[in-house]
Parts: structure tokens; C-alpha cells; sequence
């Protein structure tokens, strides 16, 4: 717990994959496949990566010039890249910015982030191809965030920073002094009279009705002999008036 941080200082997929970065089992096999995975950063791409912002989340229609007038009033820019498509030349929606200083850098990793560029809020972090041991890109199952909605989220970055786990005590092993086939057995024993118990108060109470059941069935047809008989009498005195 001495060294636990929000923000992973080294990827590892199975803690990425963890809200707290304490998981032991892959919970999907998109982490299966990012650790099964052997990552090698692009060695085409140039430039100090110690410079670079990573800009996602943009609108299809932002172009490099749009990003040039945005992020150039927090510093002299040296690169922009903004990746496409190598078949259609469409924008993917990310980008990579190279400042000259340090200083510019850190400005626009913290003014950046949440800023809205052509009606789409954008996600600003370092890159981390480069600069993160042991890194494995989205693509791979790895990477950081992702949408509630897939179940792959990811932990350990600005967007999704680690959650600090809750220590809980160690429980004793013995249970008022009893050792753990004792405790079955009370357990066990226990439930049986707890059903025990109920089914017999249930049948108790099912005898106590009975009786009023048997009572009201006695009352309603005493009723209908009185009725029966009252018919009788009425039918006899109409036929002698008849006479």
C-alpha cells in the first residue's frame, strides 16, 4: 500500500483491468489477449516522446490546422501528427502534438483536457507508447479508459485513475472457539431447526383454523336447513289459501 498510486507507473493488462489494480483473474478475454500480447512501439514514428501530448476524442472533421491554432497558445509547437487512415485518409480521431519546451507541455496537459474543439470534448494525456514500460495499445486489449457500455473498461490513467483498495481485517478462523466442521455442523443443524421450527408453528396455526373453518361450515348449512324449511312452511300455506 506504501507505493499504491492512481496513475500506473508501469502497464500490466491484469491491473489495468482491475478498478483498484488488484485483480488475480482476467475478468475478459481482451485482457487475456493483452497479456499474451508481445508490443513493439512503432519505430518509424520520430521526435522526443517526453514532448508529446496524446489528443483523442476529436471530431472526423478536425484537420492539423485546426489543432495547430488551438494548441499553439500554450507554446512553440514542433510536430503535429494527427493519424488517418492509411487506405481512406480519414481522420481516426486521435492525434500526437510535439512541443519545444517542457514547460508548453505541462501547460496544455493541464488547460487542455475537456477542451472543446468542433463541438467534440477532447481527452488530453502524455504519450505513453514511448514512455510507459510495458505498454499494449487499445487494439490489443490493453490501454486505458474505454466506454461502460463494452465492459472492457481500463485503469491506471488520467481518465480512469486506479480507485485506492479498502483493507479489510483479517478474520479469525476459529468461530467462538469451534473448529471449522463444528461450524458446519451448527450451521447446518441450526438451519434445520429454524425450517423445523416454522413448519411446525405452521402447522399449529393450520389446526387452530380448522376448527373455525369446520364451525362456519356447520353455521352455513344450520342456515340453509332453516331457509329449506321456512320455503316449505310458505309453499304450504299459499296451496290451503288456494283452496
Amino acid at each position: 500500500m506504501n507505493d499504491w498510486a492512481p496513475i500506473a507507473k508501469e502497464y500490466d493488462p491484469l491491473k489495468a483491468g482491475s478498478i483498484d489494480g488488484t485483480d488475480e483473474e482476467p475478468h475478459d478475454r481482451a485482457i487475456w489477449r493483452a497479456m499474451l500480447a508481445r508490443y513493439v512501439p512503432n519505430k518509424g514514428v520520430t521526435g522526443d516522446p517526453h514532448l508529446t501530448l496524446f489528443v483523442a476524442r476529436l471530431n472526423l472533421q478536425t484537420t492539423e490546422e485546426k489543432l495547430k491554432e488551438v494548441f499553439s497558445r500554450y507554446g512553440d509547437i514542433r510536430k503535429i501528427r494527427l493519424v488517418r487512415d492509411l487506405v481512406t485518409g480519414f481522420s481516426k480521431g486521435y492525434a500526437f502534438i510535439e512541443y519545444k519546451e517542457e514547460r508548453a507541455l505541462l501547460k496544455a496537459h493541464r488547460d487542455a483536457n475537456r477542451l472543446v474543439i468542433d463541438q467534440h470534448e477532447v481527452f488530453v494525456d502524455f504519450e505513453l507508447e514511448r514512455t510507459l514500460k510495458g505498454w499494449i495499445p487499445r487494439r490489443l486489449g490493453g490501454g486505458f479508459g474505454g466506454k461502460k457500455e463494452s465492459g472492457q473498461l481500463r485503469f491506471g490513467g488520467r481518465d480512469r485513475p486506479f480507485r485506492k483498495p479498502i483493507n479489510l481485517p483479517n478474520m479469525k478462523s476459529d468461530f467462538y472457539g469451534e473448529s471449522s466442521a463444528e461450524k458446519r455442523n451448527w450451521t447446518r443443524e441450526g438451519t434445520r431447526d429454524w425450517r423445523t421450527r416454522d413448519r411446525d408453528s405452521h402447522e399449529r396455526s393450520r389446526d387452530k383454523r380448522w376448527p373455525e373453518r369446520e364451525r362456519s361450515w356447520a353455521w352455513g348449512e344450520n342456515e340453509r336447513e332453516r331457509d329449506s324449511k321456512e320455503e316449505r312452511s310458505r309453499g304450504r300455506e299459499r296451496k290451503d289459501r288456494d283452496r
